[in-house]
């Protein structure tokens, strides 16, 4: 039995439980916008997960938990590209990581892709029973009640630190030395928040997902260690139109698979239904971008050295978003397209959009 909807109007504790008092055996797909997920259920329990979150991939998780550096990384995806090896083996063989190392990162990975779906307020979803991929990395076999539990903590966490950090755009300032935090991970939000980056920045920085990052800062926060600078406004999702959905979804659909015209009507019909509709509104906006996004895309090189055009000086009195800086900061002049975009914690086409926006603007060219 398949069951399908929209995480509006069946959040994800019901699906679950549904699931677990079934003792259901599927697949559970979830996707919102470019995000796509996957809940393996094995007779009711949560077997393993998947996503295709840049954030959520084994090497943004190695480099974030101080197992490997940026460099490491870099060679690890360029042998994997050679020889077609999975990252973990290589890491493994190079000596880089030890066996035990590989599989709790691998855990950790996939518990967090199940985790970070409780904060997810919409989005489709449908559990394909039956459905049981052969090729897992790692088996979790979690119960139920023990991810509700933890996501339904998860909830009333993130509640009360929207409180203190209404927004991604919510900025800091420290209130002592960075050396005065606990670990290292603690160390470089502090230097971070002490340079003025936002809650946004400082996750990418961190290579951690908004809400691990809030997490930091808010216990940060707590011991007097940051202050909050300048909060930023907090940040609603728009109602939809029950009676549209559908249409919506499917022009979403057909905006991901670069089917331009199909989308654009799609959209249309909504505005038949509703001429005030906003998301339809957007939408034609998004068409219309997207387009011009494929070809801006068709201008930077792959295999082209991006560098900077600016000196220092004239850098420093542009106005960059927390990920053009992070791109940007990683321009040393000698590592192509292709290899920095191997170690950006966010999709292909952002960054490569990036590139593009900062050609644009004559910050960098190709050599």
């Amino acid at each position: 039995m398949s069951l399908a909807g929209n995480l509006r109007t069946m959040a994800l504790p019901d699906i679950l439980q549904w699931i677990a008092m079934g003792r259901k055996t599927g697949t559970l797909h979830l996707e919102r916008r470019s995000i796509k997920k996957r809940i393996i259920c094995k007779r009711g329990d949560i077997y393993s997960s998947w996503s295709n979150d840049p954030r959520e991939s084994l090497g943004q998780f190695l480099i974030r938990n101080r197992l490997v550096t940026e460099e490491q990384l870099f060679k690890v995806l360029l042998q994997q590209e050679t020889h077609g090896r999975p990252i973990g083996s290589i890491l493994i063989a190079e000596g880089i990581i030890g066996e035990e190392e590989l599989k709790q990162m691998l855990q950790l990975k996939a518990e967090e892709t199940v985790y970070d779906l409780f904060l997810w307020q919409d989005g489709a979803f449908e559990f394909k029973e039956g459905e049981l991929p052969s090729d897992l990395p790692i088996h979790l076999e979690l119960e139920v009640t023990s991810v509700l539990l933890e996501g339904s903590r998860r909830v009333d966490e993130w509640s009360r630190i929207r409180q203190a950090f209404p927004s991604s755009r919510t900025t800091f300032k420290a209130s002592a030395k960075p050396d005065s935090a606990g670990d290292a991970t603690e160390q470089q939000a502090l230097q971070l928040a002490a340079a003025g980056k936002s809650l946004a920045e400082i996750s990418l920085e961190l290579r951690r997902s908004e809400f691990d990052t809030s997490v930091l800062l808010f216990e940060l926060h707590g011991r007097g260690l940051v202050e909050v600078e300048i909060p930023g406004e907090e940040t609603r999702p728009l109602d939809t139109v029950d009676a549209i959905q559908e249409r919506l979804a499917l022009a979403h659909q057909r905006l991901q698979e670069k089917r331009y015209d199909l989308a654009l009507k799609a959209y249309e019909e909504v505005l038949t239904l509703d001429r005030l509709d906003q998301n339809a509104k957007k939408g034609l906006i998004a068409v219309a971008e997207a387009r011009v996004r494929e070809r801006a895309l068709k201008r930077v090189p792959l295999d082209k050295v991006p560098v900077l055009k600016m000196d220092l000086m004239t850098l420093t009195k542009e106005n960059f978003d927390p990920q053009e800086g992070f791109v940007l900061s990683r321009v040393n002049g000698q590592w192509d397209v292709h290899s920095i975009l191997k170690l950006c914690p966010m999709a292909e086409d952002d960054a490569l959009m990036i590139f593009a926006r900062l050609l644009e603007r004559k910050v960098i060219e190709f050599v």
